[in-house]
């Protein structure tokens, strides 16, 4: 990913922030939110994705959920990483077009949907929240 397009994520990153009500951000305290580009070739490996396909990938919880944790832990902090290149690829790209279908994609709103959606989907994992749960609630 380009400097430019990094620092236009991140741009829309901190805007989605800025929507989110305090609840959220209270969440946030708890857990750090981490941008990266893509995830690495091991971790998309480990978890049966396709490794040399990068955007496959939009957000990882990493770290035991609240529900399951016991008084006593002792494992490292939760971290929250959303990935750049995979939210774009999933929200259609930058820039608005339509597929064959006639399906409108892409642009600076789909991006920010998918931004949106793929934070709340991770911190849905960090509350123990599965892929049922999150589907159910649109956040999948």
């Amino acid at each position: 990913m380009r400097r430019d397009e990094r620092a236009r994520f991140d741009a829309m990153f901190e805007a989605v922030l800025e929507a989110m009500p305090p609840e959220i951000h209270e969440l946030i305290e708890e857990v750090p939110v981490v941008l990266e580009d893509h995830a690495p070739r091991a971790l998309l490996e480990a978890m049966g994705l396709d490794p040399d396909d990068p955007t496959g990938l939009c957000g990882l919880h990493s770290g035991i959920p609240l529900t399951d944790r016991g008084a006593d832990s002792g494992s490292l902090p939760d971290v929250i990483t959303l990935y750049r290149e995979g939210i774009l690829e999933e929200a259609g790209g930058w820039d608005e077009w339509t597929d064959e279908d006639g399906t409108a994609l892409g642009g600076h709103e789909r991006v920010l949907r998918e931004i949106r959606i793929t934070l709340l989907h991770e911190l849905g994992h960090h509350f123990g929240l599965d892929e049922d749960d999150l589907e159910r609630l649109g956040y999948a």
